[in-house]
This record gives C-alpha cells, structure tokens and sequence, in this order.
C-alpha cells in the first residue's frame, strides 16, 4: 500500500486550502462543516473515463488506456481555477478503489503537484469525521488505483470485444460483460432447474394430543415408524448452491392406514422430556448487500432505489439549519463499528431500553465475504439518538423507511442475545419400536434484541411450511411416563416444490456467496441485464426470470467462453483485483495473463459461433401476404417477421398481435438506385425508405403529412434561441414538428409548434430557395 507523503519543506502557497468533492450535496454538507477557512469545490463524478465510441485500450502497448473528459467543460474550467488560488488541494472523494480513482484522475487531470496535495476519506459525513480525516492526509495509493484501472480495462475488453460478436451472430444492440454474463447465467440456469424438477407427492401425519386435565393440546408428528425415520431429505445439487427438498416415507394415503391403526389403539405415553435455554445472537450491522437484500423483503425497495437513498441519508439532510450525514458509507463489506459508536450505542440501550440490553462487552462481527476491506466501517447510523422517529418530519417517505431499516439492525446488532426456553418430548404409540412422535415447543425467557428487530428466515430454507415443526407452540407441563389421550389425527398430501426463482435480494446473495463482483456493482448489473431484456421481472411476486434473449446469449457463450461464464473463475478475477489493490500483483501482468485466454476464445467463437435459426410462430400469418410467420429477436425484445423478410415480404408483427402497416407507396425515386420511395414506420415513427432494401439502405425524414423534409438541412424558423440567441430551426421528431436550437448540443433548447406555424417555416425557406 501506499505510504504516506510528506509536505514539501518551505513557505506554504498563499490562498486557501481547496478540498474536492464528487457531488453537490456532499460540497454543501462539508461547507457547513468547516466553514470559511476552507473552499470546497464538486467535480460533479467522474472527470475522466474511457471514450465511449471506441475501445480506448491499447492491447498492444500493455494495454494502456486512453482517457478522455467525461466532466462538464465548465466544471472543470471552474477547478482548474481554484487550484490556482489553492495552498493545498486535499481530495476528498469516497473510500474506495472507485473513489481512490476519481482522486488520481482529478490529480491527472488538473496537473496537481504531489506536494500540494493530499488524499483525505471518512466513512460517514460528519464534523468529527471530516476534521479528524486531516489528520490522516496521505498521498494517492496508486495500489487502489491499479486495482481500479485493472477492472475497468478488463471490462472494457470483454465488452467491446463480445458485444460485436453478439451482434453478428445473434441480434444487433446485445451487450455481454465479466459480472453480468454470469448474472444472466444463474437465471438462465434456474429456469432450467425448475423444469427439470421431477414433483412427489407425500403424506404427514399429526396426532392431536391432551394429557389428562391439563390444557393446553398440542400436536406431535410422528417421527419413526417400526424403528425407521420417516422423515427424509433429497439433496439437488444445483448450479449455484444445493437445495434441500424436505419429504416423508409416505407416499400414499394408504401408506397411513397402519399408523392410523397403532395412534387410535395406544397406548401413548411420554418417553423422554428434554428442556434447555437456547441463546440467539443478533445479526451483524448492514453491509451493501445486506441492506439491499432486507430493504428488498422488508420495505419492497430494489437495489438501484435503495443505493440511491442511501446515497441522500451519507450526503447529508437539512436538519434544523444544519446539513447532516445520517449514514456511514453504503458501498462496503465490512462489519466494523468505531467504538465511540459502539459505546455511545450502549449507553443509550441502557438508557431506553434497561442495563439488561446491553451485552458487557461490545459485540465483534467478521466478515464472510471473499475480499471483504475490514478497514471500513459497517452501515450504521452516525448518531444513535438520532432516532428514526425524531427526523421522521425532515425525511421523505422514502427515505424514512430506509434510515429506520438501517436504525434498526444497527441498535439491534448490539444488543444482548435473546434467550428461549425450549422442549422437545418423545413420545411413543403401541411401543417405542412401534411409533415414535415429536412435540416441539418454545417460549421466549428473554426478549433481547428481538425486541427491536424481527430477521425473516430465508425462503430457500424449506420447501414446504407445513413440513416445518411448530417449535413456538406452548406445551402442557409433561413428565416421563405420562399417558396421553387422543383427540384426533391429521393426514396430510404435500407436493415438492421446485427451487424457487430469484428474486432482488436472492440474486443478490447468490452473487455475494461466490464473490461475483463486489459492493458497488450489485445494483447495476441488475439494472443492466434488465434493461438489455436478458431478464425480466414477474408481475406477481416480482420474481426475475430469463428471457428468450437472455437463455439465448447465455448458452452461446457457455459454449465459447467457459472461463467467463464460470462462477468460480469470475469469483477468482475479483481476488486478483483484490491482490492488485493490496499491491501483491501488478495490474498489466493480470490483465495480460486473463487476455492471452481470452483471444483465443474469441477466436474461436468468431469462426464456430452459429446464428441461432427463427423458430416458426405457430398458427401466424403475415398480414401482408399470408405466409407463416417466424419468431425473431433485438435488443427490445422479440418479434414476428414473414419467412420472405426481407427478401420479397416486408411483414411484421410484434407479440401483442398488432401488425406494423404495410409500406406506402409514394411517386417519389431514390437518389442513389433509383427505386420507387416508400413510407414505412418503425419505432419512432414514419419515415420514407428506398423498397429495395436491403441492398439499398436510403431512408428521408417526413413530416406529418408523409412529405419528405428537406436533406439540405434544418430550415430557418426565422427566430432567436431564447437562451443563447442563436437561430432556431425546423426540426422533427417521432411526436411531429418542433424548433431546436442550432447550437445543440451546447444549447438544448426546443419550442413546441402548432401544424400552421411548421407551414409557415417551410412557405418561409421556399421563398428564400425561390
């Protein structure tokens, strides 16, 4: 890791000490912090990025990357300025590698002087936070930088070079990358395990039972019968993780009939009482995903809205006149809470909820994520007796939700373990070798953290609720020897349920439990892979499942590209990164070595890959002439074409049966081949295409009427821009006519116009060609 850098010896610069920033909210929370002693500046994110139209990767030169502006010229005009004036530049972006990045890009591109300028983090905004991270000032750790730089070059690499395979041999727009690929992965892998789940049914059988004169009933599940167990488990060994199918030896309700008789003849009678005090301990603070995964099944938020209100409790709310940082960091995989926090925390449990709360020694979590950073802090409040209740009038709705979610587990987190008393009875039909009977039961001796905070049980953890024991039931007193009465038996047929689809929060977990990418990426790959249509989310129950498209692309590249489509490969790429950041590994050298392989690959899918052939959509005709139809894909989704398309048919259909019109004929010839000119429509609307496509891809613009709009250019509305003051002119989109400003894209400025005033503009240009 880096060390630290001491000052240049000497006069310090006139002018004040400059700190830099990502975003407004957070300048303006640490302005009010610190005051006027110093100047605090946003760079508005990134400042520099690779170009977005090329792959900005030079793979013959140690795969240097060329970094362009992403900022906004003014912003960055702005900082250069202040620099200037500055003593000190300290960067204060977030604390991570993404953060660590942003500071030596902004190191870069401001051309700072190593001597002037200091790297400063803290994990939550706070006065105390923000003072005391000066007195930790260091230089750049270009360890962290690497690490970063390594990712999104590799990513770069994967992206640039799949996504134009994926183009020619699938559909045009798809995309593929080193996280989301095995995203869509798990999905697609899921759909196939839930078909290919062979259902059985099984029978339980309960027996009510009632010891003299003592209430309450109870029930008991028999256990064993003639010696044998008859519960069993059936282990599936999935893609991801194994799933337990809990069943019995009863496969019929006939099956019972033997067990009916024995229940109903006796005797019954307790063999063995078991009585314990059980201790549960609370679970750890929030990490990312945790959160995300609870903010999920608790308050129905998904990942990308629950980072972004995260993002506003870490900036800082309007709080009485001050601006304040509610939160800690909430991109981190750390467990760690400071001990100021820790005790300040006790103190109040003590406080509010009695000495009893509060464990004698502060609870310690580890963390079980591959990589995780111990040196960060957990998602925490930054003052526990801010209360969720007490900023409920400061906070919107959402934003309410989300901080008393994190309030919660926190305070909970560290607080005494609940404590149940529990008891387990045998109990015995017609024989203990006969029939053997369970009763559970609990009751809670002592509330503890559970007085703060309810966890829900994974989903994954049975396949069936009925087949789960009613450990919370309350049980008459019961001792060895006593006889039981019968008050009746109930049978019951149950069906193994397949493993369930992923949702959010499971997906989530599944990618966390491999160590497929890391905090910071959860929410953006799902959003990624939603928005290319590789997965899709139900309406009911809000579970993702693969598309068409998604199984498509995901079983192309399982064949091509086994390395990037494996878990474990892809979880062995984020500990390299993670060696990189701890300086163990040199970032060309891993990138390098991950590339040789790659090439190869692609390679060979460029020359073996085949275009997968249109299924025909059954009982669909081309409504323009008659002939089946077949099913296709984009980007947006599927399809129907004609067979002849684009041949000799132009026939389409999207899947909601709605047909797009055939093409209108016009008097118009095209310019380049001399074909007759036709108005189509696609997805943004009409527009005027050469028939001979697509030999000949000439297409115009036209205006509502289905008149060709002028190739020349935008007419001359004969009117300023309002903001700028330069021309506006005559422009069309999708949604009809309106005036643009012709210094876009600087100037963005458009005004609506009615069908009368688009005929005056263009009576207006003839004039002027006239």
């Amino acid at each position: 890791m880096a060390t630290n850098q001491n000052k240049a010896a000497g006069a310090k610069p006139k002018g004040k000490e400059l700190i830099i920033v990502e975003s407004p909210t957070k300048q303006k929370t640490i302005s009010k912090i610190l005051g006027s002693s110093y100047i605090v500046r946003s760079s508005f994110g990134h400042v520099r990025d690779l170009p977005s139209k090329e792959i900005g990767v030079d793979e013959k030169n140690n795969f240097k990357p060329t970094y362009v502006i992403s900022g906004k010229p003014r912003v960055i005009s702005e900082l250069k300025e202040a620099v200037k004036n500055a003593s000190t530049v300290y960067l204060a972006t977030d604390p991570d590698r993404e953060g660590e990045a942003i500071a030596w890009h902004l190191q870069e591109l401001l051309h700072l002087k190593p001597e002037n300028t200091r790297r400063i983090y803290f994990h939550e905004i706070t006065p105390t936070a923000v003072k005391e991270s000066f007195e930790h000032a260091r230089g750049i750790d270009h360890n962290l930088v690497d690490a970063q730089q390594a990712r999104r070059v590799l990513d770069r690499l994967v992206g640039y070079k799949l996504s134009p395979l994926l183009w020619r041999k699938i559909t045009s727009g798809l995309s593929a990358g080193r996280v989301q690929s095995v995203a869509v992965r798990l999905l697609t892998e899921r759909a196939k395990e839930i078909a290919d789940f062979k259902e059985q049914v099984y029978w339980t059988i309960k027996a009510s039972l009632e010891k003299e004169n003592q209430k309450p009933s109870f029930s008991a599940r028999v256990l064993k019968w003639e010696g044998k167990n008859v519960e069993k488990t059936v282990t599936y060994k999935l893609f991801a993780e194994d799933y337990k199918v809990k069943s019995t030896v009863f496969n019929t309700n006939e099956s019972l009939a033997p067990v009916n008789a024995v229940l109903r003849q006796g005797p019954i009678v307790v063999e063995k009482v078991e009585k314990k005090e059980v201790k549960q301990k609370a679970r750890p603070p929030f990490i990312t995903s945790s959160m995300q995964q609870d903010a999920y099944n608790k308050i129905g938020f998904g990942s990308q809205k629950t980072m972004q209100v995260a993002q506003s409790l870490y900036e800082g709310i309007e709080i009485g006149g001050q601006t304040v940082g509610l939160i800690t960091y909430m991109r981190t995989d750390s467990f760690n809470v400071s001990k100021q926090l820790q005790a300040q925390t006790s103190k109040f449990i003590k406080e509010k909820y009695g000495p009893e709360y509060a464990p004698k020694t502060a609870p310690v979590f580890k963390s079980k994520v591959k990589g995780a950073q111990e040196a960060h802090e957990s998602i925490h409040p930054t003052d526990v007796y801010r209360t969720p209740q007490s900023l409920k009038n400061y906070l919107t709705a959402d934003q309410y939700k989300l901080y008393e979610l994190i309030w919660l587990r926190f305070v909970a987190s560290q607080m005494a373990e609940a404590v149940f008393n529990t008891v387990a009875v045998d109990i015995s039909a017609g024989g203990k070798e006969k029939c053997m009977l369970r009763a559970n039961g609990r009751t809670v001796k002592f509330k503890g953290y559970l007085s703060v905070y309810q966890e829900e049980a994974d989903e994954r953890e049975s396949n069936d609720d009925d087949s789960k024991d009613d450990s919370s039931a309350l049980l008459p007193p019961l001792e060895q020897g006593d006889a039981l009465k019968l008050l009746g038996i109930d049978t019951k047929d149950h069906k193994t349920t397949p493993p369930p689809n992923y949702n959010e929060a499971s997906l989530i977990k599944t990618l966390e439990k491999h160590g497929i990418g890391r905090p910071s990426t959860y929410a953006p790959t799902i959003k990624t892979i939603m928005d290319r249509k590789y997965i899709e989310k139900q309406a009911k129950g809000n579970k993702l499942v693969a598309t068409d498209l998604g199984i498509t692309v995901t079983e192309q590249l399982k064949e091509f590209f086994k390395d990037i489509m494996d878990l474990s490969y892809t979880a062995g790429v984020e500990e390299t990164l993670d060696d990189i950041a701890e300086g163990d590994k040199k970032w060309v050298e891993v990138i390098s070595g991950f590339y040789s392989g790659f090439t190869r690959d692609l390679d060979n899918a460029s020359k073996n890959m085949r275009k997968p052939a249109p299924s025909v959509a059954e009982g669909e005709q081309c409504p323009i002439c008659g002939s089946p139809m077949v099913r296709r894909r984009s980007k947006y989704g599927e399809y129907l074409t004609c067979v002849n398309y684009p041949d000799t048919c132009q026939g389409k259909k999207n899947l909601s049966g709605s047909s797009f019109p055939a093409p209108e004929q016009t008097a118009e010839k095209c310019e380049k081949c001399g074909s007759p000119m036709v108005i189509r429509t696609g997805r943004k609307g009409r527009f005027m295409a050469c028939s001979a496509y697509p030999k000949c891809r000439n297409t115009y613009s036209v205006d509502a009427q289905g008149n060709r709009v002028a190739s020349s250019g935008p007419l001359d509305s004969g009117r300023k821009c309002e903001k700028c003051g330069k021309p506006l002119v005559l422009r069309h989109s999708a949604k009809g006519a309106f005036l643009g400003c012709s210094g876009y894209p600087k100037c963005k400025n458009i005004v609506n116009i009615t069908p009368e005033e688009e005929a005056a503009i263009k009576k207006l240009n003839e004039k002027k060609d006239a």
